[in-house]
């Protein structure tokens, strides 16, 4: 199995319930008999009043909701159960049922709905969701890009020989960085993601 691609989402009513639960249903039972049944390891996760079971097929899935709900029904235990599969273009969890993309442009077209999410939820948090980010050789060089970006309408943060450009969403973010390459000195460093992002340099 290389990729977990379904999951199950178990919840209980209450977090009394969900208490219960951990004691007599502890997430590795529920692996370790999937496992059993099936030949190989599923993942298991939990938080608060949820489990999620993570599968690399819907037969593995469904086969790790019959285990958790022989496990509750054992303990009288109350609990909902739902089936999603990770939608590669949309970037989240989504009903199994929904059909992913069969042509490149199905795809495109999905992309650019992502793309109208993201932009969309930066605009309506009045913060940018996405950054690119670099780190030049020298504090000279930092500011002279700095000033080059805001030249071009781009909201950019400096910090010392660091910059920090806000994007609404990810192709943004990564044609920022991308242009930074490009026309940056060499030694500069530039990269994209989510806002806040881990930092791997030391000093920003």
């Amino acid at each position: 199995m290389d990729h977990d691609d379904w999951r199950v989402t178990i919840w209980f009513p209450d977090q009394g319930q969900a208490e219960r639960a951990e004691i007599v249903f502890p997430p590795r039972k529920v692996a370790d008999e999937a496992r059993r049944r099936l030949g190989y390891t599923i993942a298991v996760g939990a938080g608060g009043t949820q489990v999620f079971p993570y599968a690399g097929t819907e037969a593995a899935a469904r086969e790790a909701e019959r285990v958790a709900r022989d496990v509750l029904a054992e303990h009288h235990l109350q609990a909902g159960f739902v089936l999603h599969r990770w939608h590669p273009g949309e970037e989240r969890w989504e009903d199994p049922d929904l059909a992913m993309p069969r042509t490149e442009a199905e795809r495109q077209a999905e992309h650019q709905r992502l793309l109208d999410d993201e932009t969309a939820e930066s605009l309506a948090a009045g913060v940018a969701r996405w950054q690119a980010r670099a780190r030049f050789p020298s504090l000279h060089e930092a500011v002279a890009m700095a000033g080059k970006l805001r030249m071009e309408g781009r909201v950019v943060v400096p910090r010392c020989k660091f910059i920090v450009v806000e994007a609404g969403n990810e192709d943004e973010a990564q044609e920022i960085a991308d242009q930074i390459r490009r026309e940056a000195p060499a030694g500069t460093t530039a990269w994209a993601g989510h806002a806040p992002m881990y930092l791997p340099f030391a000093g920003f």
